[in-house]
């Protein structure tokens, strides 16, 4: 696997990039962990070129970016733009607005919209992608919300960004998914799922954790990854257990052991 790519996706640490000061000390860090790639996601308002600048000072590239629907309808030259200066090709939303996430014409509504963004988007040289959530996986008439939106949507212009652990919470295998996006999927989220003890009810709570530290099988999902031609592994955790920094290493160890690079 030595031609993959780790990253580490910024909104782990999205309590710690809102100033300059902070962001820099921040890339310092992960830089430190040994990653050599970020996705941006959740950063404070302190501009572009400054993110790049300090993104280049810690010998980091920007593999991806989570960027807001809104400003992909209003501005999406100033998206193309952003992209060009940070020398990134891959732009993707982390979900659909909520006022589409509880019907099928929602969805189908929905992929339209994300058709002609990604159509434009190809236009510029740039991907666009998909990050899913699990509530993706409400069925209707007998079909996911996640099938009618790939079904709906154009492969050429509308690519996923499969998330390991929220494919898991709805009730979806990650690797039947994974192979199924192949060739769909430039950058891929990895997080673990882990079961832990619950002092107020009988059952244990789900909850997110380190990459080899749950329950999800990463040796197939890694197989996968391979076979469906991921470029970009981005660790993410939305939920820490830990300071979320020692969480990205634990990650970074557990997925270099595991073969990638």
């Amino acid at each position: 696997m030595s031609q993959s790519v780790l990253a580490a996706q910024l909104f782990t640490i999205r309590d710690f990039t809102k100033t300059r000061a902070d962001f820099a000390e921040s890339m310092r860090k992960i830089r430190e962990i040994g990653y050599s790639v970020v996705q941006v996601s959740s950063v404070g308002d302190i501009g572009d070129a400054v993110i790049k600048d300090i993104c280049d000072d810690n010998g980091l590239s920007i593999c991806n970016t989570h960027v807001g629907v809104d400003q992909l309808l209003d501005d999406i030259d100033g998206v193309i733009a952003q992209h060009e200066l940070w020398d990134c090709r891959h732009v993707a939303i982390g979900g659909m607005p909520l006022e589409n996430r509880d019907s099928e014409a929602g969805f189908r509504s929905f992929a339209a919209i994300a058709n002609g963004i990604g159509e434009r988007l190809a236009d510029a040289g740039l991907t666009f992608s998909y990050h899913n959530h699990s509530f993706e996986f409400v069925k209707f008439g007998g079909r996911s919300g996640l099938d009618l939106f790939f079904d709906e949507t154009d492969p050429r212009y509308v690519l996923a960004e499969l998330d390991t652990y929220w494919i898991q919470h709805g009730g979806g295998d990650p690797i039947a998914w994974i192979d199924r996006m192949a060739g769909r999927m430039p950058v891929i989220h990895l997080k673990d799922m882990v079961m832990l003890p619950d002092d107020k009810s009988p059952r244990p709570l789900q909850a997110m954790a380190e990459v080899g530290e749950g329950n999800l099988n990463f040796p197939g999902i890694l197989e996968a990854c391979q076979r469906a031609g991921v470029e970009f592994y981005a660790v993410e955790q939305d939920i820490c257990q830990r300071d979320p920094f020692e969480s990205l290493a634990i990650s970074y160890r557990n997925l270099r052991a595991m073969g990638l690079a």
